[in-house]
């Protein structure tokens, strides 16, 4: 846990979980299915989905505590490249153990073109965690080359 930083974990964390939102809200505009998480939790917990959407923050930011503090100075590569293989290991994770409990089936059910979407949102996710997480505190130059570092 060397340097390990909570506040910068929550916000990496708030940030990569808003652009993985975003996408997945988008995704019927890019010709994927429609990918409604707070929907799918709200649904499976009985919590609603206002409180479904709330819980895939709650998901992404504890994800991104996981992240800084067990990973982010253990995996290789430059810090978006870390995150993004962290982002693709929460991808299996999800797929092999929480997409069957939502009923979808393992990897989606073979539906391919809802297993990209969650590929490329996961990615997005843990390339900006990993990229905000590693730059949070620089100047604001250094944050803008964060993604290609």
């Amino acid at each position: 846990m060397r340097n390990f930083n909570a506040g910068r974990a929550v916000g990496a964390g708030l940030i990569g979980t808003a652009a993985m939102t975003m996408l997945m809200l988008a995704a019927p505009m890019m010709g994927m299915p429609k990918m409604a998480i707070g929907e799918m939790l709200g649904t499976m917990l009985h919590i609603g989905t206002a409180a479904g959407w709330a819980m895939h923050g709650v998901i992404g930011v504890t994800l991104a505590i996981v992240y800084a503090g067990l990973f982010a100075a253990t995996l290789p590569g430059r810090a978006a490249f870390r995150g993004a293989t962290y982002g693709f290991g929460v991808f299996l994770l999800q797929q092999i153990a929480v997409t069957p409990m939502m009923g979808s089936g393992l990897f989606s059910g073979g539906n391919i073109p809802l297993l990209v979407g969650s590929l490329m949102g996961h990615l997005v996710y843990g390339a900006l965690l990993g990229a905000v997480y590693a730059r949070t505190g620089t100047t604001s130059a250094a944050r803008l080359g964060a993604i290609t570092t």
